[in-house]
């Protein structure tokens, strides 16, 4: 069972783009990587645009739902033992509640919608 009910992918637009076309998101490279898809929670997804994407333009959140994702879906420490989502698979896109844009605001920090909690 999820710690969460949603759970969030920061991601370049051109690769979600090709994540479109394909149906399904296999990963980023550091995802490719690391074997496993990044995932953060509502409370992370801003300290990670901050450590991972601070300046980057054309970038996208998206919103996944977590129980879809099934037993994939683990939950493993990380930051200070901070326990983050990781997805042992493909994200198919069918688990996707929505997408977004992550402007930059102009101290350079990404601008989050008001709709995530």
């Amino acid at each position: 069972m999820p710690l969460t009910d949603v759970v969030y992918k920061i991601v370049p637009e051109t690769l979600w783009e090709t994540a479109r076309k394909a149906g399904a998101f296999t990963g980023a490279p550091i995802d490719l990587a690391d074997g496993f898809i990044h995932f953060s929670t509502a409370s992370q997804a801003k300290e990670t645009a901050r450590r991972h994407f601070a300046g980057q333009k054309g970038l996208l959140l998206i919103a996944i739902d977590a129980k879809a994702l099934g037993p994939a879906l683990v939950f493993e420490p990380s930051r200070g033992g901070d326990l983050f989502p990781h997805l042992y698979g493909p994200l198919a896109l069918s688990a996707v509640l929505w997408e977004k844009p992550l402007p930059l605001a102009d101290n350079g920090e990404h601008l989050f919608p008001d709709t995530m909690p």
